[in-house]
């Protein structure tokens, strides 16, 4: 007895120290320069509550265990060496995969406790099994859009919200009536079914450029069905760090919508990231644009006092990060003041820019966010903006019929000089053109932005100091 209650205090204790990294790691995370200490915690919290849970005395055999955790490692290794480009629906498919784990979980405690299960036990476990259904879904089909395997043009047809919010009334009228008689077995599997079809019906509506906001919400729904599972299982941990994904994602959702101009509630119901159309008749003739060599975008950069550069999913696409670095050492030393602007939702995650920037190691007082950076443009002589298109597009202070008006944006414009390093003239995630472009202090850098950087760099270095 008094080796199981020793038992029980390690087990608690792991459990404490746990939460206690998991709160902490949510704390760091929060800015660049702890960020990596964040991770540290929040890893070394997770081992501990595997650790903890390993050690309970309920578990009888260990075989399936080793087994799950040798093919859990197996597949895992590969999933995680992934490019920087490809992080944003790699996370989907985590979001997925713990989904699935609640959704099964949920489902083996369901057929193992029924007909006896009261009805606040029935209540958390509805909820963990049809948050987790349709988390899963929905993260499957991010995952999809943000590969292009599927399209990430927007899907929509008339009524989709009704047809929506009727299935999601469906699985909750289930639920309600498996709380007063869970003997209704049979009626379990819809309760799984129809959140399924909910999760894919939420996210087809959704465009590209609202992906990071959506993976924000599905992290925060798989962070509720783990509260819900902790509630089941009787977990104090998990319900814990399910509340704490829950409400981080949540809020960051939140966030994400403000930074995008966007109503909560359309992120909710979805049908956000609908491609709109200015009115008036046929295409319009595009103005010419100005064009520049890296010789000439090296020589203006050289002859400037103050840069801001302002990095988008094109610079991730051409991995061109670690040159960015090597033109922002070039500058440094030529005495030119470099900054660089990051959007809030530039990339295809939050934090995308972030991250690949400190990959390069690049300063973290250097990475300033929008409304650090958008107050000092109006004084900079040159914004480079490298693979960027919706979040530097002026229409979305100017144009009402704009899909974009009101979206916060970083405001180039207002620079001495505009160069933006772009393959084409190719539209962005919104499908809209950039009026940008078309300005006669803007010089257009077509080229893959790993080798234009470069070209710039070779030609800062040749020319010396």
């Amino acid at each position: 007895m008094n080796n199981l209650i020793s038992t029980e205090t390690v087990i608690e204790v792991a459990y404490l120290i746990a939460t206690a990294l998991f709160i902490l790691s949510l704390k760091w995370l929060s800015s660049p320069t702890t960020a990596r200490r964040g991770v540290f915690a929040g890893e070394a919290g997770m081992v501990l509550a595997i650790a903890g849970t390993l050690l309970h005395h309920g578990i009888v055999d260990y075989k399936w265990i080793a087994i799950a955790l040798v093919l859990g490692t197996v597949i895992g290794i590969p999933l995680g060496n992934v490019q920087m480009t490809a992080v944003p629906q790699r996370t989907a498919l985590s979001h997925a995969f713990g989904a699935l784990c609640v959704t099964l979980v949920g489902t083996a405690e369901f057929y193992l406790r029924a007909p006896n299960i009261a009805p606040f036990m029935m209540a958390v476990l509805s909820m963990e099994v049809i948050l987790g259904s349709l988390t899963f879904t929905g993260s499957l089909m991010a995952a999809g859009k943000l590969q292009e395997i599927l399209p990430q043009r927007p899907i929509t047809y008339k009524g989709q919200n009704f047809v929506n919010l009727a299935l999601l009334a469906c699985a909750v009228g289930i639920a309600a009536i498996l709380m007063v008689h869970p003997e209704q077995t049979k009626l379990f599997p819809a309760m799984i079914i129809i959140p399924l079809i909910f999760g894919v019906m939420l996210v087809i509506p959704i465009g590209g450029a609202d992906m990071p906001t959506v993976i924000s919400l599905l992290n925060s729904y798989a962070g509720l069905s783990a509260a819900a599972m902790g509630f089941v299982l009787n977990s104090k941990l998990l319900i814990i760090a399910g509340a704490l994904d829950g409400s981080s994602g949540f809020i960051l959702s939140v966030i994400m919508s403000k930074a995008m101009n966007r109503s909560f509630t359309n992120v909710l119901f979805g049908g956000f990231g609908q491609i709109q159309t200015s009115g008036g008749g046929g295409a319009k003739e595009a103005p010419p644009v100005r064009s520049a060599t890296p010789e000439e975008a090296s020589a203006i950069l050289a002859a400037a006092s103050k840069v801001v550069i302002v990095p988008g999913y094109g610079m991730a696409v051409a991995q061109a990060q670690h040159k960015v670095r090597e033109m922002y050492d070039a500058l440094t030393k030529r005495g030119v003041d470099v900054t660089f602007g990051i959007h809030p939702v530039a990339g295809r995650m939050p934090g995308h820019m972030n991250v690949l920037l400190a990959e390069a190691d690049i300063p973290y007082d250097k990475l300033l966010e929008m409304d650090q950076v958008n107050g000092d443009i109006p004084q900079t002589d040159v914004a480079l903006i490298i693979g960027a298109n919706d979040v530097t597009n002026p229409a979305a202070r100017t144009d009402t019929s704009s899909p974009i008006y009101g979206m916060p944006i970083l405001d180039v414009d207002k620079a001495r000089t505009v160069m933006v390093i772009k393959r084409s003239m190719a539209a962005g995630f919104a499908g809209i053109d950039n009026p940008l472009y078309y300005l006669d202090k803007t010089l257009m850098l077509f080229g893959d932005a790993k080798s234009f950087v470069s070209s710039i760099v070779k030609d800062l270095s040749g020319s010396g100091g």
